[in-house]
């Protein structure tokens, strides 16, 4: 099914008057360790990919298991990226969607994906997402822009093809940074952190684990 990733990004933050804005050296944005989804809001889009609280490696995380679907969870929260631009996280994945194209619209699947959100307010075109992506088929490092959306959305490959599935990495980037160079601007804040595994493009599965996420100063 193809769907209108401009329609997902600003699906996923409309920005609301009055949302909690976040201070402070390091800000949670997930408790998962501490067994609770508090905050977080399902969003699907084709389908619904299930997300559970489990325990692996000592310790709760959030399992996510697609088969032809595509949904995430979104938590709304405005972070002041002037005072911790830094996203740190974690995560794993069972296998990759070997033999895709994530550069096209048929593609455009990942077995884990983390993005952050700038809203445009009433302005939907002006929203941007910057998506970082365990990539199946691009190496680690290589970013390239949404196939459906490339003027709003931007992906980057923190893990890629050559990082075997199944154990446990650990993220930690720059967000304002990253912004600046996907899209030449400086962003001062973001609106929203989404998590989502998708396979609704390609009809294919996917099952990945995510530890808690937090901003850092640095």
């Amino acid at each position: 099914m193809v769907r209108r990733p401009l329609v997902r990004i600003t699906g996923v933050i409309v920005f609301v008057a009055g949302v909690c804005a976040a201070s402070g050296a390091r800000v949670e944005i997930s408790a998962f360790a501490s067994n609770t989804l508090s905050g977080w809001q399902a969003k699907s889009f084709s389908g619904a990919t299930s997300y559970n609280l489990v325990e692996d490696s000592n310790r709760t995380v959030l399992r996510a298991v697609s088969s032809n679907a595509a949904s995430g969870l979104v938590k709304k929260i405005r972070i002041d990226l002037r005072k911790t631009p830094y996203v740190n996280w974690s995560w794993k994945i069972d296998n990759q969607l070997e033999g895709i194209d994530e550069t096209v619209k048929k593609g455009d699947d990942y077995p884990a994906r983390l993005y952050l959100v700038k809203s445009g307010g009433a302005l939907v075109w002006r929203t941007k997402a910057l998506n970082y992506v365990w990539s199946s088929t691009q190496q680690r490092g290589s970013a390239w822009p949404n196939a459906f959306s490339p003027k709003n959305s931007a992906m980057l490959a923190t893990r890629g093809v050559a990082d075997t599935p199944g154990h446990w990495v650990v993220e930690k980037r720059n967000v304002r940074e990253d912004f600046k160079k996907a899209f030449g601007v400086d962003i001062k804040r973001i609106d929203a952190v989404a998590l989502m595994t998708d396979t609704d493009n390609t009809g294919r599965s996917a099952r990945a684990y995510y530890g808690d996420i937090y901003f850092t100063a640095d």
